[in-house]
Order: C-alpha cells, then structure tokens, then sequence
C-alpha cells in the first residue's frame, strides 16, 4: 500500500515525539518516500539530525533558512503537492486545535492548509485533556473536514496516570495507513498466485538448461496487485530482481519441480492465478554428482518432460481465475488460442517474439489479452509495468462482474 507513496510527517512536541524515529524507519521499509516536518517545540523530543538521516531527507521546521549567509525558504505549498499522504503524529490538542480553527502560526499548519492529499492525525495528550468537551469537539470538526483520525490507546502515561491518550505505536499506525488505503481497492481480500522467472535444470553441479527470462513481467505484476489491496504469493525462479511489499509473499525456487510443488501448495486457498513463469519444458533424465569433465568431440543429454505446472492448475481448477502466458514466434494466436483451450485456462497473455521490443530480457513487452470467450484486446508496446497494469485490469472486468 505504501510502496513509492509521499508521506509527509508532521512531528509536534509532545513526549510521544520520539517515537516517530520507529515510524519513519517503518515507512521507509515500507517502501514509501518520507518527508518531515518538526515543530520548534517537537525539537525538544527529538533532534532535527535524527529524522533527516532516518528519512534521507531534510528536516523542515521554519519558512525561512539562513545558512551559509544565504537566504532560502521552504514552500508550503509544494510540500503540500509533494505528498501523497500526510501524517501528524503526534497530534497534540495544542496543534489539534489549530488544525480546527485555522490558526497557521508555523510551516506545518501552513503545510496542512496547503495539502490536497489525505490528511491522518495520532492524537496524543494525557487522561484528562483527552476526555475534555473542548478536546471531544475537535476530533469531531477535524473528521468533518475530511481529516482521520488514528485513535489513540489506553496504557500507563507520561503524568503516571494510566487511561486513553496515549499515542499509536508506530506499528499500530502503519497498520492503520495500510488498511485504511486498502479500503475500496479492486482486489481487497483477494489472494493472488504470481509465478515468474526461468527455471534451471541441472546437468550437475555447476551447469543448467534455462533460458533468458529475467522475471520482471512477474515481478511488475506482484508489484502492482499488492498495491491494488492483494495478498500476493510470488514463486520465482531465479532472478536477480527483488521486491519489498508488505502485502508481498517471496518463494524463491529454482527447479520446475520446486515451483510445482510450491504452487500446488498454495492453489487452493488462491482467487486469482497467473503464471507468468518462463518454466523449462524438459529436464535431464539424470543429474551427474561430479561435473562432468570435456572430453568428446560431441556430448548428448538425454532430456525427459517436467510436469506440465499450468496444466495441471487447469485441470484441479475450481473458483480460481486461471491465466497463463504465451510467447509465441509463429501462429501465434492460433498456439494461444489452442493453449487457452487444452489448459482450460480463464484467460491466456499473448506476446510475439516476432514483435520488437517484446519478450524476455527487455524492459517492455507488447501484448494481446484473449479470455475463455475468445475476447481479445490487443496492446501497443508499453514498459513491462504499464503492461501489468492492462494485464490486471482486465482480469479486474471479468471478476468483478
């Protein structure tokens, strides 16, 4: 959910300041791009140096800089256009009550004013400014503006009381980003099998029989499901590409053998299924222990067929959406077509080697989507991750009609 987001942090001074050097370590694995803003009296809690090296990015805390004899200022405005989402953790009543009335005396309420973007605050006061009329009045005026609320929790408080008022822990309100932002996406609650990459099939220890895929179509794919609310299960071959979503489960594998056996694991409880693997049709009959040492003119490997992974999904289907990939260099939507049908797949992801700059290896692919139906609809050339986006968007048409 939160992967390339702009979150904009807006640190006001109350003890629980210190926890936001957690949050932003969070967002920053998180994969979101992370600004902060700090208030003069949040600097008493945590230092300016602090949140710039865990962000990677400067600290704002005034509209004006002097440094150096120079003169520069911080746009309020920009910083508002800039984020995707802004954060105000902690929320203390002091700064609450500004956010409600308007009251713009430092570059975060001017911030605030400025953003187009979401706006979430983690209140944070003791027991008995919380439970205050004046207190319960502003977190109503803030919701009525669009604004949302993290609630606070109950635990042991800065004064010794233990009551409500205690700010959300850093994990508790990345949890919240996350579920919050899931709200309404296409493929909530679903479950997504994603296969991608070669296999290798050992000749013996050193040698292999592969081929030139590098997994991106799949990784593009797990990438962008994740971000559109699923929970997705990535089974790769090897690759050297990685990915870092929380909503994204890595298997890695080597073999067609490993990948099925990992897949079928999995299958039943998936939604929607996409085998975007480049799997090894054949493997060796037999695996030398030793490496095999050069010594004849000519050398022969007898190969004997992998279990056919799509094939077999196809024929354990149930309410799974099932689509596989085509790569084809004649024929080949005929080949396609005949592949959608003997698989019994849902939907099938052409693509030629004959196009140019479609295949393995490139960083775009050119595409034709056929379903069980024999619709087809054919793309022009795009980047492998706009091609994910088409790929999705129409499994998105026909499951949820």
């Amino acid at each position: 959910m939160l992967s390339g987001k702009n979150i904009l942090l807006g640190v006001t001074g109350g003890i629980a300041a210190y926890k936001t050097t957690f949050l932003v370590r969070l967002l920053i694995k998180a994969g979101a791009n992370v600004k902060v803003i700090l208030t003069h009296s949040a600097s008493s809690f945590v230092t300016p140096l602090t949140l710039a090296t865990l962000s990677k990015n400067p600290v704002h805390s005034t509209f004006i800089n002097e440094e150096d004899g120079s003169v520069s200022w911080n746009n309020h405005v920009e910083l508002g256009l800039w984020a995707d989402l802004m954060v105000i953790a902690p929320a203390t009543a002091n700064t609450m009550s500004k956010m409600a009335h308007g009251n713009v005396d430092n570059l975060l309420m001017a911030t605030y004013l400025s953003a187009k973007c979401p706006v979430y605050f983690a209140p944070a006061m003791d027991l008995d400014m919380f439970i205050h009329p004046s207190t319960a009045e502003t977190f109503e005026k803030l919701s009525s503006f669009g604004n949302i609320m993290i609630p606070a929790t109950s635990g042991e408080l800065a004064s010794g009381l233990v009551g409500e008022g205690r700010m959300a822990e850093p994990e508790e309100i990345l949890d919240f980003l996350i579920r919050d932002l899931s709200k309404g996406l296409p493929f909530k609650d679903r479950k997504i099998l994603i296969t991608a990459g070669p296999t290798y099939e050992a000749i013996d220890p050193v040698r292999f029989i592969g081929n030139h895929s590098s997994g991106l179509m799949g990784y593009e794919l797990a990438q962008k499901a994740a971000n559109m609310g699923a929970e997705v299960f990535l089974v790769s071959g090897p690759s050297h590409l990685t990915i870092q979503h929380t909503q994204v489960t890595l298997i890695k594998v080597i073999s067609a053998d490993e990948m099925y056996k990992e897949v079928h694991k999995l299958y039943r409880d998936m939604d929607i299924v996409i085998c975007a693997a480049a799997v090894s049709d054949y493997k060796p009959k037999s695996v030398a222990d030793q490496k095999i040492k050069k010594s004849d003119e000519e050398f022969s490997i007898s190969l004997v067929k992998n279990k056919d992974i799509l094939f077999s999904l196809g024929q354990e289907k149930r309410e799974q959406f099932l689509v596989g990939f085509a790569l084809e260099t004649e024929n080949e939507k005929e080949n396609a077509i005949g592949k959608l049908k003997r698989k019994n797949l849902d939907a099938i992801v052409l693509n030629s080697l004959n196009d140019t700059g479609a295949g393995f290896g490139k960083l775009t692919n050119k595409i034709s989507f056929i379903d069980k139906n024999l619709d087809l609809k054919t793309f022009e050339l795009k980047t492998k991750a706009e091609v994910a986006l088409d790929i999705l968007n129409e499994i998105i048409i026909r499951t949820h009609a």
